[in-house]
């Protein structure tokens, strides 16, 4: 089944590619990532209320709670932006403000981040006075990295939304640290810490700014014993770092032993203690650290890379410099707004940690927020800056990227990116299968089959996965009784997997091979998933080939509704018209499967039925399927 199959492969690409979204970053502690979800783009900020001086949940919650979208309002703040602006505000070009207005909502609409930016940044130059456009203005360009812009923009009003006003002026002191002036936003900061829904970001970066400006009495200041305990955690072991710095050891050590045993959350951090305990020649404390926390499941992959470093004789991290460390604070709010579902303030976050310390973990880090945010384009632009000195990080990022390339149509820029991760990572056998498959999708059967019958899949443990793209690939080149064998080998591993049951029961069906036995797998497959319009096509072509005329009607007219674009569907329905005599029916639905693009072949056999009729030309199952 042309159509179908060529969905399937494509499916097979997203499903592996995200098994390998699960990079683990060796240099940086943060919380476990949440799962990923699609949100609509959108553009105002809409506020969480918990902070570090509150109580936060340190995983994403089970029930639904406050998500804090950016997200589009029809109500606007007062003042209202006019109806009727009179004189009309007009830029050089001509173009009118509500317009760039109304061009800006809609490219961020439609997932163009950039350019949305641009015409709201000049909807607001023109329209100084109308803090709605000002605040769309200054989200836009938070979301697409134009941190200067966004500073500029920042609102200060004091009507405005905290989200807007404390966002602002995390920017504001954020950007002037990154031009190098750590004294002006250290001295805002002691007047005023960042408040919420900032406040954790704002606490988690503070003391490095003042650490940077030379106060170390603000730096070192002790950490609060009221709020979440992730977040408190997290400000120990900075404050562990500084005082490291002022080489007052002890009291260094005392603050990450308290971060380690935090009820719930300490496992993540016994590496930076361990590293600690390195620094300081306690080769042996720390040794006993690492395999203590090796023997807690499940088992940190930061600890284990850690303890085989010493074990090689590397040597551990250096500590961060100020930049560096500010830009891990903020890499630590993002990643419990993430895990808050607050993706947007955790894209925010990882764009100022970029400015602060360009670092390819970080990118990738920022393509998963912002992919869960809506924003695809950004994310793939993320993921396309991701370079390569960490090959595994590299290589997740091209196999990611090819996979939103594959959702754009774009399969031969999908299939270049997917040979850059396998250059990158060649033993890994994942993004070898996530391969195969795109060169199955591509009809590069010969290729495909090459690499699944290579060492790197061909194993003794190779999963139903391998097996079902390979008897895809035999079939595809016509060896089908070794494509039988390979897809029952699938079976016997996975036997309630509906696209398997599917692909070899329509293969036995339409080859007429095991008719009787191919239209039962169908059934289950069709049981198992009900609303797949392509097994419900598969259901009513076993009834076809079984003389079931009518009731393949029926069965194929349902698959139709559910996937009206697919030709392969309309081309069996219109057969099955055919034989119950609704011969004007059958040529509508020919005649409509050749404006659905179908293959060459299906295309040449549909032809010969349009000047011939059903019965004068080759069986249906002549064509390539």
């Amino acid at each position: 089944m042309i159509a179908s199959r060529s969905r399937l492969f494509s499916a097979s690409l997203t499903v592996l590619a995200l098994a390998l979204a699960g990079h683990a970053s060796a240099q940086q502690t943060t919380p476990p990532a949440p799962t990923p979800e699609t949100h609509p783009p959108a553009v105002i900020l809409e506020p969480s209320q918990t902070a570090p001086g509150q109580t936060a949940p340190a995983q994403a919650p089970t029930e639904a709670a406050p998500d804090p979208h950016i997200i589009i309002t029809d109500t606007p703040a007062t003042p209202a932006i006019p109806a009727v602006w009179a004189p009309i505000p007009t830029n050089p070009e001509g173009r009118s403000a509500y317009g760039l207005y109304l061009a800006g909502k809609l490219a961020l609409m439609q997932g163009e981040g950039a350019s949305g930016s641009d015409y709201l940044a000049q909807a607001e130059r023109l329209t100084p006075e109308q803090p709605r456009v000002r605040e769309q203005a200054f989200t836009s360009a938070l979301l697409t990295g134009d941190l200067d812009v966004a500073a500029a923009l920042a609102p200060t009003d004091a009507t405005a939304s905290p989200a807007f006003v404390e966002g602002g002026r995390l920017v504001r002191l954020v950007q002037d640290f990154v031009r190098g002036d750590a004294r002006t936003p250290n001295a805002e900061l002691a007047r005023q810490p960042i408040g919420a829904p900032h406040a954790r970001a704002g606490l988690l970066v503070a003391p490095w700014i003042a650490a940077a400006a030379g106060d170390w009495t603000r730096a070192l200041q002790p950490v609060p014993t009221a709020g979440d305990p992730l977040t408190l955690a997290f400000a120990r072991i900075n404050r562990a770092a500084l005082l490291e710095k002022r080489r007052d050891y002890a009291e260094a050590e005392v603050e990450l032993k308290t971060a380690s045993e935090v009820a719930g959350v300490g496992a993540l951090f016994k590496r930076p203690y361990g590293e600690f305990l390195e620094r300081r020649g306690r080769r042996g404390d720390a040794v006993a650290l690492y395999e203590a926390a090796m023997a807690v499941q499940p088992v940190d992959p930061g600890v284990a890379r850690a303890l085989q470093r010493l074990k090689d004789g590397g040597r551990p991290p250096a500590l961060p410099d100020f930049r560096e460390g500010a830009a891990q604070g903020l890499v630590t709010a993002a990643a419990q707004a993430s895990a808050e579902r607050g993706n947007e303030f955790a894209a925010v976050y990882l764009r100022l940690a970029q400015n602060l310390h360009d670092d390819d973990e970080t990118e990738y880090q920022l393509a998963q927020v912002l992919s869960r945010a809506g924003l695809k384009s950004a994310a793939r632009n993320a993921l396309s800056r991701v370079g390569n000195a960490d090959p595994q990080l590299y290589a997740a990022a091209r196999a990611q990227l090819a996979v939103a390339l594959e959702e754009d149509g774009q399969s031969q820029d999908a299939l270049i990116e997917l040979r850059r991760a396998a250059a990158a990572s060649p033993d890994d056998h994942q993004i070898a299968l996530v391969l195969a498959g795109q060169l199955m999708q591509l009809k590069q059967h010969d290729e495909a089959l090459s690499l699944l019958d290579g060492p790197l899949l061909n194993t003794a443990d190779q999963g139903a996965s391998v097996h079902f793209l390979r008897g895809a690939a035999y079939e595809a080149l016509g060896r089908v009784p070794e494509a039988e064998a390979e897809l029952w080998a699938a079976l016997q591993t996975a036997p309630n997997d509906a696209d398997m049951l599917n692909y070899l029961g329509y293969l036995w069906v339409d080859k007429g091979l095991r008719v009787q036995e191919g239209a039962e797998m169908i059934a289950r497959a069709h049981a198992l998933e009900p609303d797949n319009g392509n097994i419900q096509d598969s259901l009513g072509w076993a009834q076809f080939k079984q003389g079931q005329y009518e009731t393949a009607v029926n069965t194929l007219e349902e698959a139709v509704d559910k996937e009206p674009s697919n030709a392969e569907i309309n081309d069996h329905l219109g057969d099955a018209y055919w034989k119950v005599g609704r011969q004007h029916e059958a040529v509508w639905l020919w005649n409509r499967v050749l404006v659905l693009e179908p293959e060459p072949e299906r295309r040449a056999e549909v032809e010969r039925k349009i000047a011939n009729g059903l019965d004068s030309a080759p069986s249906a199952q002549g064509v390539a399927q």
